[in-house]
C-alpha cells in the first residue's frame, strides 16, 4: 500500500532542438520569427493546470498542460508528470491541432503485444513508466509541426488515505520554464465538515506565496488555489528561468464530532472510521536489528539515532525488547522489560554500544523476538490489555542459518499465529524486498523500504509514530446481515491514532429505509461498539449538493479499494486462489478504466505520418528500487460476538422508577399505591446534590445544577436543571462525568472520552470483594440518551434534552432515571436514593386548590402530615422529544417531610 501523500506533479516539457539566439537572453530568434518571453527551444507552454476534486477522501485530478510550436521546423515535446504510487492513471488523450488521440486501458498482456508489435515494425516512440519514493513518472513525446498547438491531459483518481491525523496532498512542481497561465486549483468537499486546510511550497518564500495563493473552507467545502503570475514565477527579477521547482502541499482534516461517517449513493456505501478521545491501549514491541558487517557505517548509526528517539517516544506503560542478529542473535535483557526512566536510561545504552558483525540470520532473529512476545503472554509478564508488535530490520537477504524465503515464512507464519503483526523494513536497495513485504503482509502487517537517503533516520522514525499509539485492536466492522454485498475488508487488526479505517461495499437492496452499522474493538480500559445509522431518504437528499464536485464518487472509491486489496492478498496467493484474484483485480481494473499492475495504457500518437505506440505500465517494486508506503495498515482477526447493549433494557414489570427532569422536579413511584409522588429542589446554579450512595455497592450519583440563560419575562424566578452528572464506582475504581456536551469515562488506567453525536457502548470488567458492582456496560445513543449498567440488577438512564442553540433563553440539560436498583443495598440514601427501600403514604381531603386542575389534599407520610398538590410531570425514558405524561403527587418547600433531613443536607462539594 501506500503512504497518506496524495498528489504528485512534474511537469516538465522539453525540446529535442537547441535553439538559435543569444543565451541568456529574454528573447531568442529562430529564423526571422522572435518568440515571446518563456519559450524554451521554440516551444512556448502558454498552459498549465492541475484541476483536483476530491469528495469524501477520493480524488479525481486532471493535469491539462497546452503548448504551441513557435519555431520554423517540426518539434518534439515531452510531458511529464509524477503522480503519487497509490493512484490509478484512469486517461489520457493527446489532442494536436483539434485532433484528438485517446488512451486506451487493457489488459498488460494484450498491450505488451501491441507495443511489441510496433516496436518490430520501427514505430514505437518512448518509455511510459519510471519510479521514485513516492511517485511514479508518466512520461509520453509527441513531434508537433511547426506552428501546431497540442494538449496533453492526464486523469488519475486515488482514495486518501488518513496519516498523522491530516490527509495530504502531494505536489511535486516543475515546469522548467515561465508559463503564463499557470493554476492548481483544488476542490474539497468533505460531508463531516472540514476542520483544518493548509497549504505551503517548498520553493517560494512565504511573501511571494501568500500573493499567488488562496485558501478557504467554510462547513463541508474548501478551495486552494495557487496562480503565480510570470513575475512571481522569475528565478530572480530579471531572470527568465522559473523558480516553480520543489513541493507543493495542501494539508487538510475533516471534523471528528462522531467517530463514523456512511455515506451512500446510488446503491454503494463507504463507512470512515476514526474515533477520538480513546486513551492509547499499552504496546510490547520487540525491536529485531540486523546488525550484520553489510550494516557498517552510516546505516547503522542512523538506525541507532532513530532507536534513541524512538525511545524518548516509548510510554511507561509500555514493554520492550530489543534482539540483534548477524551470524548468531543476541538480545539486550532475556524478557520484556517495562518502559520505566530507569529501564530506557539502560537501553539508550545498549543502543549506543550495537557492533556490526558477521552475516544475516534472519529467520532465527525474528523467530526469538515472536518467542518472547509469546512468552511474556503466556507467563502474565505484560498487561492483559495490551498488543505486542514485532519490528523487525533488515538491509540483505538471509544467508546465515535458514535462508529459504519460503521456509522462513512458514516458520514466521506458525510461530506468530495470527496474534500479531509483523513490520518489515528493508533498508536500502540490496535486499530481496518482496520477501519481506510478502512475510509482513501475511502476518497482518506490512513492509517500508527505507531509503539510504540523508533523512533515513527520520524515515525509520516516521514509521514507528504511524504505529506507537493503538487505540483499538480486534476491530470488527459490523453491517445488517444478507444486505450487504461485494464488502472490501471490515476486519482489522488494529486501529492507530492517526489513521482512518475505510470499508466500502454495494447494498443488496437499494430500496432500504435506512442502515445500521457497529463497529466493535477492545480498547485500552474496555470494549467498545459504537453504532452509526442513517436514513437513505436523507443521504438521498444530501447527493445533489455533492454532485458538483465530482458525480459517482462512491462507486469508483469502491472499486478502487476493492482492487487495492485483491492486488495485496494476490502477492502471498498460489494456485487456483492467485488466479481467482487475478481474474477480479482485472475485471475491476477494466470495467473502471484503471491503470494497475495489471493492465496498461496503450497511447496511439502521430509521428511523421505513421502511429506509434506508448505503453503506460504500473512500476511494480521487482521494476524499481522504490516501494509505496502506507499511513494505515489493513489487518485481518477473528470474528468478535456482538456485545449484550444496555441500550434495549427494559426493567421487569412492576419494577419502581425513580427520576430527576426539568426543574429539576424529583419523581419517585410507589408501586404499591400505583401512584407516584413529586418534589422540587430550589438552589443556585453550581450547586452538586448527592442523588445516590450506597456504601456496599460503592456506588455514587452525584448532580451539578444549570441555570437558565437569564429569567424568564412570565416568570418571577429562574428555572434551574441538571447540567452535569457524576457516576462513580469506588469497587471498580470507575468514574463517569456527563455533560451537555460529551461523556467522560476513568479509571485506574486513563480516559476516555465520547460525544454525544457517538452510538457507541462500552464494556468493562469489574473486580472487588464479593458482592461489589460487577460487570460495566455503557451505551450513548446518538443525540438521545445513555445506558449504565452496574451488572445484573443496577441501571440508570441519562436522557440529554436539546433545545435551539440560540434560544434567548433555555439552555441543553439533563434527565437522570433509575431504571433498575434492586441490587443495591438497603443502606442506599441521596435524594433519590433514599426511596429505594419500600415505603408508603396515605392522601386524604382533596380538595380544590389555588388552581383549577391542580387539587390540593392532605398526605401522611413517614408519621408526617403535608399539604400536597396534584399535578403531572414527563417521563422521558421512552420518548425522549415528547416524553409521556406521569401523574404524582407535588411535595413543596424542597421536599419537606418527604425527604430525610432538609434539602440543604444532600449539597457536596463537587461531582466525585
Amino acid at each position: 500500500m501506500a503512504s497518506a501523500q496524495w498528489l504528485g506533479l512534474v511537469l516538465a516539457l522539453l525540446s529535442s532542438l537547441a535553439a538559435s539566439g543569444f543565451p541568456g537572453s529574454p528573447f531568442r530568434l529562430l529564423g526571422k520569427r522572435s518568440l515571446p518571453e518563456g519559450a524554451v527551444n521554440g516551444i512556448e507552454i502558454y498552459s498549465t493546470k492541475i484541476n483536483c476534486k476530491v469528495t469524501s477522501r477520493f480524488a479525481h485530478n486532471v493535469v491539462t498542460t497546452r503548448a504551441v510550436n513557435r519555431a520554423d521546423t517540426a518539434k518534439e515535446v515531452s510531458f511529464d508528470v509524477e503522480l503519487p504510487k497509490t493512484a490509478f492513471i484512469t486517461n489520457f488523450t493527446l489532442t494536436i491541432d483539434g485532433v484528438t488521440y485517446p488512451g486506451h486501458v487493457k489488459e498488460k498482456e494484450v498491450a505488451k503485444k501491441q507495443y511489441e508489435k510496433a516496436v518490430s515494425q520501427g514505430k514505437t516512440a518512448g518509455l511510459v513508466k519510471a519510479s521514485g519514493r513516492k511517485l511514479e513518472k508518466f512520461t509520453v513525446s509527441v513531434n508537433v509541426a511547426a506552428g501546431s498547438k497540442v494538449t496533453f491531459e492526464l486523469t488519475y483518481e486515488e482514495l486518501l488515505k488518513r496519516h498523522k491525523g491530516k490527509y495530504e496532498m502531494y505536489l511535486k512542481v516543475q515546469p522548467k520554464q515561465l508559463v503564463k497561465h499557470f493554476e492548481i486549483d483544488a476542490h474539497i468537499f468533505e460531508p463531516q465538515g472540514i476542520s483544518m486546510l493548509d497549504a505551503e511550497a517548498s520553493f517560494i518564500t512565504n511573501d511571494l506565496l501568500g500573493s499567488a495563493l488562496t485558501k478557504s473552507f467554510s462547513g463541508k467545502k474548501g478551495h486552494v488555489s495557487f496562480k503565480p503570475s510570470l513575475d512571481q514565477q522569475r528565478s530572480c527579477p530579471t531572470c527568465t528561468d522559473s523558480l516553480l521547482n520543489g513541493d507543493f502541499t495542501i494539508t487538510y482534516d475533516v471534523n471528528r464530532e462522531s467517530p463514523a461517517n456512511i455515506q451512500i449513493v446510488n446503491g454503494y456505501f463507504v463507512h470512515f472510521f476514526a474515533p477520538q478521545g480513546l486513551p492509547v491501549v499499552p504496546k510490547n514491541v520487540v525491536f529485531v536489528i540486523d546488525v550484520s558487517g553489510s550494516m557498517y557505517g552510516r546505516k547503522l548509526e542512523q538506525t541507532k539515532d532513530a532507536l534513541l528517539k524512538i525511545l524518548e517516544d516509548m510510554r511507561e506503560e509500555d514493554h520492550l525488547n530489543f534482539i540483534l542478529f548477524s551470524s548468531d542473535v543476541t538480545t539486550w535483557k532475556e524478557h520484556l522489560v517495562q518502559a520505566t526512566p530507569e529501564n530506557l536510561q539502560e537501553a539508550r545504552a545498549f543502543v549506543k554500544s550495537i557492533q556490526d558483525q558477521g552475516s544475516t540470520n534472519l529467520n532465527d532473529g525474528l523467530l526469538r523476538g515472536i518467542g518472547m512476545l509469546n512468552t511474556a503472554r503466556e507467563e502474565h509478564r505484560v498487561p492483559e490489555r495490551s498488543t505486542s508488535i514485532v519490528i523487525m530490520l533488515t538491509d540483505g537477504d538471509a544467508n546465515s542459518g535458514e535462508s529459504r524465503p519460503e521456509k522462513i515464512q512458514e516458520n514466521v507464519r506458525n510461530a506468530i499465529g495470527g496474534k500479531f503483526p509483523l513490520y518489515n523494513l528493508g533498508f536500502g536497495n540490496n535486499l530481496n524486498y518482496n520477501f519481506l513485504e510478502s512475510l509482513a503482509l501475511e502476518n497482518d502487517g506490512f513492509a517500508r523500504r527505507i531509503y539510504e537517503d540523508s533523512d533515513a533516520n527520520l524515515q525509520l522514525h516516521g514509521f514507528y509514530e504511524e504505529v506507537a499509539n493503538p487505540l483499538l485492536t480486534s476491530v470488527e466492522m459490523e453491517y445488517p446481515k444478507n444486505a450487504i454485498l461485494d464488502l472490501t475488508q471490515n476486519s482489522y487488526q488494529h486501529f492507530y491514532d492517526g489513521s482512518e479505517i475505510v470499508v466500502a461495499g454495494r447494498l443488496a437492496d437499494e430500496d432500504m429505509n435506512s442502515f445500521k452499522a457497529d463497529v466493535k474493538g477492545h480498547g485500552a480500559l474496555n470494549d467498545l461498539t459504537f453504532t452509526e445509522e442513517v436514513d437513505l431518504k436523507e443521504t438521498e437528499a444530501a447527493l445533489k449538493e455533492r454532485e458538483y464536485i465530482f458525480g459517482n464518487y462512491i462507486e469508483r472509491l469502491w472499486a478502487y479499494l476493492t482492487i487495492e486489496q485483491l492486488l495485496e492478498k494476490r502477492k502471498n496467493a498460489r494456485g487456483e486462489e492467485k488466479e481467482n484474484l487475478t481474474a477480479q483485480a482485472l475485471d475491476l481494473s477494466l470495467k473502471y478504466h484503471f491503470v494497475t499492475p495489471l493492465t496498461s495504457m496503450v497511447v496511439t500518437k502521430p509521428e511523421d505520418n505513421e502511429d506509434q505506440t506508448a505503453i503506460a505500465d504500473k512500476p511494480g517494486e521487482e521494476q524499481a528500487q522504490a516501494t509505496s508506503q502506507t499511513s494505515f495498515s489493513a489487518y485481518r482477526t477473528s470474528y468478535q460476538p456482538p456485545l449484550g447493549s444496555a441500550a434495549s433494557y427494559q426493567p421487569p414489570l412492576g419494577t419502581p422508577y425513580y427520576y430527576v427532569d426539568g426543574d429539576p422536579h424529583f419523581i419517585i413511584q410507589v408501586p404499591e399505591q400505583d401512584d407516584a409522588i413529586c418534589f422540587n429542589i430550589d438552589e443556585e446554579p453550581g450547586t452538586v446534590l448527592r442523588l445516590i450512595q450506597d456504601p456496599a455497592t460503592g456506588l455514587t450519583v452525584n448532580g451539578q445544577i444549570i441555570g437558565d440563560k437569564k429569567s424568564s419575562p412570565d416568570s418571577a424566578t429562574r428555572k434551574t436543571y441538571f447540567g452535569k452528572l457524576g457516576i462513580a464506582s469506588a469497587h471498580m475504581d470507575l468514574r463517569i462525568e456527563v455533560t451537555t456536551e460529551k461523556i467522560s469515562l476513568w479509571n485506574e488506567v486513563g480516559r476516555s472520552t465520547f460525544s454525544w453525536l457517538d452510538t457507541v457502548t462500552v464494556t468493562q470488567d469489574g473486580y472487588g470483594p464479593p458482592g461489589s458492582s460487577p460487570r460495566l456496560s455503557m451505551t450513548i445513543n446518538r443525540k438521545k440518551n445513555m445506558v449504565v449498567s452496574f451488572g445484573e440488577g443496577v441501571t440508570f438512564v441519562v436522557i440529554l434534552h436539546q433545545v435551539w442553540k440560540n434560544h434567548p433563553i433555555h439552555q441543553d440539560f439533563l434527565g437522570f432515571y433509575v431504571v433498575d436498583s434492586h441490587r443495591m443495598s438497603a443502606w442506599t440514601h441521596g435524594l433519590l436514593g433514599q426511596f429505594f427501600h419500600p415505603f408508603d403514604f396515605k392522601v386524604s381531603d382533596v380538595h380544590p386548590g389555588s388552581e383549577p386542575t391542580k387539587p390540593d389534599a392532605t398526605m401522611v407520610v413517614k408519621n408526617r402530615q403535608l399539604t400536597v398538590t396534584r399535578g403531572s410531570q414527563r417521563d422521558y425514558r421512552m420518548d425522549a422529544r415528547a416524553g409521556t405524561k406521569v401523574a404524582c403527587w407535588f411535595v413543596h418547600n424542597n421536599g419537606e417531610g418527604l425527604i430525610d433531613g432538609v434539602h440543604t443536607d444532600y449539597i457536596v462539594p463537587n461531582l466525585f
